[in-house]
């Protein structure tokens, strides 16, 4: 037997009074997902325990099979550990984004979608002009990177907001605020310097593109506890591709193979068929194969209604597609959002979300579609998102 799972991250969301009442898994053009809705097992699953963040470090940790109460302690040192950043015991990791800021809001919580060959460019002139001994600024992808505090664990009791929580309002209330977080804001205002009249900016502004005007720290935690490897809990070797450091930190945590795959982004402009291709090649070698999908969430943060159905609709022509018609080994597949991103608030909700599994010992349950609507009424729903993971593995 074969897995697969298949996270279209953020896909779900609210009705859109702007659009007939409908939300985007309804709008969406999904002949392949539907007909495996027909013929699989649909139900809704929380993937946020209540009281905790509805960040996709935690959500997408439950659809991995893990419990977020027991391993979920903090997103920048999962991202940290992606990228390859030791943490030491007197240091601390924050997030670290490129932002634009225009008359006193938050204008991209991105910068655009600043390229990762112009970022770097920036974050070596943050750590030119800010770093020392106690402060390190290491580049990601786009506008995601990472900064890193010695000595100064005292940070972490500081109340940070994610940026993409706060499209186009007014930042002042929404600054690092409380214990520790006086250096978190020198380091933002120091920035502002540094970025300001730098050649990446000064191109960008001229191409009119949006420019980054300041880094926005939040997320910050120290170590991570170390996660059993999925082998040991599920008994299966596993592989995962996305393109985000988060899920591929994620990845590395729980002992999965880390699949480099050119094309793969976060963006529109994913190579979504290379990443089912190259996605399904791994089940050569491996049990079970994740596909992450990170385009669905970034439209909706961006408020783009258009893209995020461009974007569902994508996944499935050139991912769902390849699953439905894989002549392999027996199959078994899992398709889920890790939460919802509705496009009013442009950022995550720890509402519930649909799941399907279809495949070798999964039956009809009455759904028509994929949608959130369809899947309620199913009645099928599982409190402990995290429990999804054992009945793709163990049938329901």
């Amino acid at each position: 037997m074969k897995y697969g799972v298949v996270i279209i991250d953020g896909a779900a969301g609210l009705p859109l009074p702007q659009r007939g009442g409908r939300t985007c898994l309804e709008l969406a053009d999904t002949p392949n997902l539907d007909a495996m809705a027909r013929e699989g097992t649909i139900g809704l699953a929380r993937t946020v325990p209540p009281g905790m963040e509805p960040s996709s470090a935690c959500a997408c940790m439950s659809v991995l099979g893990y419990d977020p109460k027991v391993y979920y302690h903090g997103r920048s040192a999962i991202e940290a550990r992606s990228m390859g950043i030791p943490i030491d015991d007197e240091e601390v990791v924050f997030r670290c984004n490129l932002v634009a800021i225009r008359d006193g809001k938050m204008w991209s919580y991105s910068s655009g979608y600043i390229s990762t060959d112009e970022a770097r460019q920036l974050i070596a002139a943050l750590n030119q002009s800010l770093g020392d001994d106690n402060v390190h600024f290491y580049p990601g992808i786009s506008y995601r990177h990472i900064c890193k505090l010695r000595g100064r664990e005292d940070t972490l009791l500081a109340t940070c907001t994610p940026p993409h929580d706060i499209p186009n309002k007014p930042i002042a209330q929404f600054l690092p605020a409380g214990p520790g977080s006086e250096l978190l804001r020198d380091l933002m205002k120091g920035s502002e310097v540094v970025l300001r009249d730098h050649p990446v900016n000064v191109e960008r502004r001229s191409a009119g593109d949006i420019p980054t005007t300041t880094i926005w720290l939040f997320w910050g935690c120290g170590k991570v506890p170390d996660m059993p490897a999925f082998r040991q809990v599920y008994g299966l070797s596993g592989a995962l591709t996305s393109g985000v450091d988060l899920l591929r930190g994620l990845a590395r945590m729980m002992g999965m193979e880390v699949l480099d795959i050119p094309g793969v982004t976060d963006g529109l402009d994913n190579d979504y068929a290379a990443q089912a291709v190259r996605a399904l090649k791994a089940l050569e070698e491996h049990d079970l194969v994740v596909i992450h999908i990170e385009a669905t969430d970034e439209a909706a943060h961006a408020g783009s209604i258009d893209d995020k159905l461009e974007a569902i609709q994508m996944v499935d022509k050139e991912v769902l597609s390849q699953f439905r018609w894989w002549r392999g080994d027996a199959l078994r597949l899992l398709v889920m959002p890790d939460h919802p991103t509705p496009i009013e608030t442009q950022t995550h909700s720890p509402d519930p979300v649909p799941f399907l599994l279809w495949g070798v010992g999964f039956t009809a349950n009455g759904a028509r579609r994929f949608t959130e609507a369809e899947a309620k009424s199913t009645g099928l729903f599982m409190e402990e998102g995290y429990n999804i993971m054992g009945r793709l593995v163990g049938g329901w």
